[in-house]
């Protein structure tokens, strides 16, 4: 018993002993802990099988929201959600309407904006890049002229647009300058970042430094964790072990989370692609952040 008093001991000094600013990461009225999401897309098996049975269980393990994908194709995950209250304010959708659109004015885009504003979806986010797409810094130009274009139809409709970062986007292309430098550079004010820490590291740059470098440009955050001992950078893909709950990896979240409330962020969902349990794992990253 002694052992376990002066070990709670120990722990409570050393946190005190931290920066201010630290100790009111996570505090009980944090809005991140208040309204913490899930990327649904870790229980895409689950959600196949049975999207009420595992949307009711993301709802008991805590989270608040939940962040849809494959959107408008998301019948089941919408009934489901509204079944347990669990909210639906973000979701990734068919982002060939934006990268590489039928026509001149982007009419399937315009048809998920209307489905979106019917759901009542805020946030609507590109969340990949094909190939063809980001081969040359040019592909990069070409996709940010057309993101721009539809964030401002998004902005009618009050929506907000972002692109959602793998690492592939930090890879140094002709004269050092990356895919992302070029979004970064050539996004307009209405088209905003939903930066994925996990990503960002693998492109071996640190995610607090860019959360701070895009001050008011990123509208959510994906946290999720990396494992330990991970080669960085890796510009392709990765073993379905890299992807850890939270506080497994090497990603420090409270950092993150004290430099998304001083950029604006909106929303913070956990993600994590790949888990031999994913209901286990979702529920171990939401244990977690509730122990900081």
């Amino acid at each position: 018993m002694r052992r376990r008093s002066f070990l709670r001991n120990a722990a409570a000094t050393a946190l005190f002993a931290g920066p201010t600013q630290s100790l009111l990461a996570l505090e009980k009225d944090n809005k991140f802990r208040r309204e913490i999401g899930i990327q649904l897309y870790t229980l895409r098996n689950q959600i196949r099988k049975d999207p009420g049975a595992t949307i009711k269980a993301v709802k008991e393990a805590g989270y608040v929201q939940g962040e849809m994908y494959g959107f408008p194709n998301c019948d089941p995950m919408i009934k489901a959600a509204r079944a347990v209250g669990l909210e639906l304010h973000s979701s990734h959708f068919e982002w060939e309407s934006v990268v590489n659109p039928a026509d001149k004015d982007f009419t399937d885009f315009r048809k998920i904006l209307e489905k979106a504003g019917e759901v009542g979806l805020t946030h609507l986010v590109i969340p990949y890049l094909h190939g063809k797409d980001r081969e040359t810094l040019d592909d990069y130009r070409r996709v940010a002229e057309n993101c721009n274009k539809a964030a401002s139809l998004a902005k009618k409709q009050g929506i907000q647009l972002a692109y959602h970062n793998h690492a592939f986007e930090f890879e140094p292309k002709k004269d050092g300058a990356s895919g992302f430098d070029v979004f970064v550079k050539e996004f307009s004010p209405e088209m905003q970042f939903e930066l994925d820490v996990f990503w960002v590291k693998v492109g071996n740059v640190d995610p607090v430094a860019m959360i701070n470098k895009l001050e008011g440009r990123v509208s959510q955050l994906h946290l999720k964790d990396l494992r330990k001992g991970t080669k960085l950078p890796s510009f392709g893909g990765l073993p379905k072990e890299a992807f850890k709950e939270l506080g497994k990896g090497m990603i420090d979240m409270e950092p993150i989370i004290v430099a998304a409330r001083k950029a604006g962020v909106s929303h913070c969902h956990v993600e994590q692609d790949h888990s031999p349990a994913p209901l286990e794992s979702i529920v171990e990253s939401m244990n977690y952040l509730k122990s900081l």
